[in-house]
């Protein structure tokens, strides 16, 4: 009986820790390489209309990953078809090549803010697409395979 009292409490608990998160989704990259023309591509599911969300953006980098920084595409498209298009940089490393970001080992994860207090007022599917923008200095063109990113993800949470 103990034993069962402790499993409930623990349950408890660890359904409680993160009340505040409503969706979250990774996809892997094969073997840690991030090509130029792949989108990343997440639907968001069952968002209440009302609520006011933060969307993070998440990243998973090892050792190779050669830059400080990332620069990403990211487009949201709403189920009526607007879609909104930003870019973005993120710090990936302190100046002295310190990664950035949670972790232990040669994983690093970073959780980057994308949209802060933001509404999802149509009802319906949502899309987030992701992809990477980076380039080499004076090129023109991006880098066609980007290396050291193993995962893509988002989160979404219960904004304060």
């Amino acid at each position: 009986m103990r034993r069962f009292f402790f499993v409930g409490i623990l349950f408890l608990v660890l359904a409680s820790c993160d009340s505040a998160m409503v969706q979250s989704d990774y996809t892997s990259l094969n073997n840690a390489v991030w090509e130029k023309d792949a989108m990343v591509e997440f639907s968001l599911e069952e968002l209440d209309s009302v609520m006011r969300y933060d969307v993070f953006i998440n990243i998973r980098n090892d050792h190779s990953f050669p830059f400080n920084n990332l620069f990403l595409i990211a487009e949201l498209a709403s189920p009526s078809g607007e879609t909104t298009r930003d870019t973005l940089e993120y710090e990936m490393a302190t100046p002295d090549g310190t990664w950035l970001g949670k972790g232990y080992g040669s994983i690093k994860e970073n959780k980057l803010w994308y949209k802060e207090n933001i509404g999802f007022p149509d009802s319906g599917v949502y899309t987030l697409r992701l992809s990477h923008a980076m380039r080499k200095n004076g090129s023109v063109n991006g880098i066609e395979q980007l290396e050291g990113i193993t995962d893509v993800g988002f989160e979404i949470v219960k904004s304060n």
